[in-house]
């Protein structure tokens, strides 16, 4: 297996395929030598005495992706910080990971006071200063570090949605390995154009999108942030084949207005993770595109495959070594049952967290990788994901899982997204749904509850008690719901609450 050094050795010579943004075009023969002029400044700033980290809190720009390819030449490692957080969170994060410095662009008033540890240097990439410190170092030889597979290259962020943020241990095996796996079985070559939108502090950009894009030798069109209404304008623009996702970008992308020649576009792959099943058909047929639509996490523990003979809605199967147990008696789930998905084989690619050891512990309590993902499977062995495990309510002393929920309700006409937790009751939870309606849609309490009567795949301790009609829901850079935030909610929110009953 190569490390990400190995993969960026054969692109140092080429010309005729590179990096593209809004703000032009360079060759990887030159956006390699701008990732050895950043390494020679990176190292000039950091002390060798304490871990070679470098917080990056930037877009999607040339800039990022040439800092990636720093780190494969230097050793130096990135750390991924999330610019949704402020303030003493973000700080918090920077010191957690031994940030030595953090470079950052625009107006870094919008992070709030003492954004950046006391002490830590911050710099303005888009300064007169940086740009003079930078062209200091113009033309620096390019090297590659002796590194190793085990070698840290990363450290990213989990999403926080249902707690602090954890940073996880990206290794350059971690990194390279998926980008290679992707190339080899999509048949991605030199030929291709790699299209990355979703946020390169994130595991899915970079090694879904920025990884395959080293292993096929291809080009990387970059967009600073992604855009529902640009996306296909982009494609089309910059001659993508290839683009990946994480959560809800196909959602929004077929919301927007569909036009007769939505097909004639040069993208022939789709890849990512955690598509809602009805989009991924829809979205297929409308671009003319193969999507393909697998499962895991940053700490990559798990991974599951959806095959073309999967059932609709299904992760795909349940690999050998995975299973589904119940987390109150540790025995495997029958049918039907949801329960958390582990690894019985161990760590799969989780390289641990940094600097938490607790949290390294309970992801592998007994020896077995704990997912933290409730799933179920059907009788011919096929996954469906049942929601998180923080997720997980007591209805009437019943365990169950959000997912399935949610998929249900997003068939109601004008649904467009739907999110399910539980709010306090009594004893245990009731069910609480949150909708987004499309435009002009109303939501009609007695209809509803007709279409949930019609629903067979519901039982009725999965029906919601409670409908919150939302403008949106609050999400993360990487468009996860924060669904701690609606359940804290609960029923005194700004938007209209609707008590759903039987016969109503």
């Amino acid at each position: 297996m190569p490390t990400v050094a190995d993969l960026l050795k054969p692109l140092a010579d080429v010309d005729d395929r590179g990096v593209a943004a809004d703000d032009g075009w360079s060759s990887w023969r030159d956006h390699i030598q701008s990732a050895a002029d950043l390494a020679a400044l990176l190292r000039s700033r950091l002390d060798p005495g304490r871990p070679p980290h470098v917080g990056v809190l930037l877009g999607n720009s040339p800039l990022f992706a040439a800092l990636l390819a720093a780190a494969g030449l230097s050793g130096t490692v990135l750390v991924g910080l999330n610019p949704t957080r402020r303030g003493a969170a973000l700080r918090r994060d920077a010191e957690h990971t031994d940030c030595q410095l953090i470079l950052t662009e625009g107006d870094p008033a919008v992070y709030g006071p003492d954004f950046a540890p006391p002490g830590t240097p911050v710099l303005h990439v888009d300064s007169a200063d940086f740009a003079g410190e930078l062209g200091s170092f113009g033309g620096a030889p390019v090297t590659f570090a002796d590194v190793t597979l085990d070698d840290l290259f990363m450290l990213i962020f989990t999403s926080g949605t249902s707690g602090e943020p954890k940073a996880v241990r990206c290794t350059h095996e971690k990194v390279s390995g998926p980008g290679v796996m992707l190339a080899e079985r999509l048949g991605l070559t030199s030929s291709d154009v790699f299209y990355l939108s979703m946020p390169l502090f994130h595991s899915n950009a970079v090694m879904a999108g920025w990884a395959p894009a080293l292993a096929a030798q291809g080009s990387i069109a970059l967009r600073r942030k992604f855009s529902a209404s640009g996306f296909l304008d982009d494609v089309r623009r910059f001659g993508a084949t290839y683009a990946n996702y994480v959560g809800k970008p196909m959602s929004y992308i077929l919301a927007t207005p569909e036009q007769p020649d939505d097909a004639d576009n040069p993208l022939r792959i789709m890849y990512g993770n955690e598509a809602a099943p009805r989009d991924i058909g829809r979205f297929a047929q409308r671009f003319g595109v193969t999507v393909i639509d697998g499962f895991g996490s940053s700490e990559g523990g798990i991974a599951i495959a959806r095959t073309p003979d999967a059932p609709a809605g299904s992760l795909g199967a349940l690999p050998e070594g995975l299973d589904i147990l119940d987390p109150d008696t540790g025995r495997p789930c029958p049918p039907g049952v949801a329960g958390e998905l582990v690894n019985l084989h161990g760590t799969g690619q989780f390289r641990g967290y940094y600097q938490d050891p607790d949290a390294d512990a309970q992801r592998m309590s007994g020896g077995i990788y704990h997912s933290g993902d409730l799933a179920y499977r059907d009788e011919n062995g096929y996954v469906y994901f049942a929601g998180r495990l923080g997720d997980w309510m007591r209805v009437d002393g019943e365990n169950l899982g959000t997912a399935p929920i949610e998929r249900v309700l997003l068939r109601y006409p004008g649904v467009t997204e739907a999110a399910v937790y539980g709010v306090p009751a009594d004893v245990g939870d009731r069910v609480m749904a949150a909708l987004v309606l499309a435009p002009g849609a109303d939501f009609d309490p007695a209809a509803f509850v007709r279409f949930l009567g019609e629903q067979t795949e519901l039982g009725p301790k999965q029906w919601p008690s409670f409908v919150r009609v939302a403008t949106e829901l609050p999400r993360t850079a990487t468009f996860k719901v924060i669904k701690r935030r609606l359940a804290a909610d609960g029923l005194d929110c700004p938007d209209p609450v609707y008590e759903i009953r039987p016969g109503i």
